[in-house]
């Protein structure tokens, strides 16, 4: 059953993440270097405290040209309205979340801190070995 594979079971542990006085330059590099669009900025207990997304650091680009200040750090840029999920969650709940809105990854706290990360391909993984683990059954039977 669905409801019974957790994120825990799927999400990502290990991640970039970036501290709010990051320079912006450095994140930018960092994203570049993962491959990655965004990464969480944590405080230095590990508790989520934004997220910087490509998107976030475009804008510090061309605002900063525009004031021809180009620069900063990331807690200038970072979005602090974040959206959440627990390691307890179900793979169906977050399914239906990722449906709702246009989010492809979401922040996995427990206890306040950030302990991973969830995204589209995880559940899309975690079904994929549902369904042949439950077709494996079938075809032995």
């Amino acid at each position: 059953m669905l409801k019974s594979i957790k994120v825990r079971d799927y999400m990502t542990r290990h991640l970039v993440t970036f501290r709010s006085d990051t320079d912006l330059f450095t994140a930018i590099n960092r994203l570049l270097e993962h491959r990655i669009a965004g990464a969480p900025v944590v405080d230095s207990q590990g508790h989520l405290i934004g997220l910087l997304s490509e998107g976030d650091c475009l804008r510090g680009i061309l605002s900063g040209a525009y004031y021809e200040a180009i620069g900063g750090v990331v807690s200038s840029y970072m979005n602090t309205e974040i959206e959440t999920i627990s390691p307890e969650t179900d793979i169906i709940e977050v399914s239906e979340r990722f449906l709702r809105g246009r989010l492809g990854r979401i922040p996995v706290v427990e206890g306040g801190r950030l302990v991973g990360q969830i995204s589209r391909s995880d559940v899309l993984r975690a079904v994929k070995e549902f369904a042949q683990h439950d077709q494996g059954k079938v075809r032995t039977q």
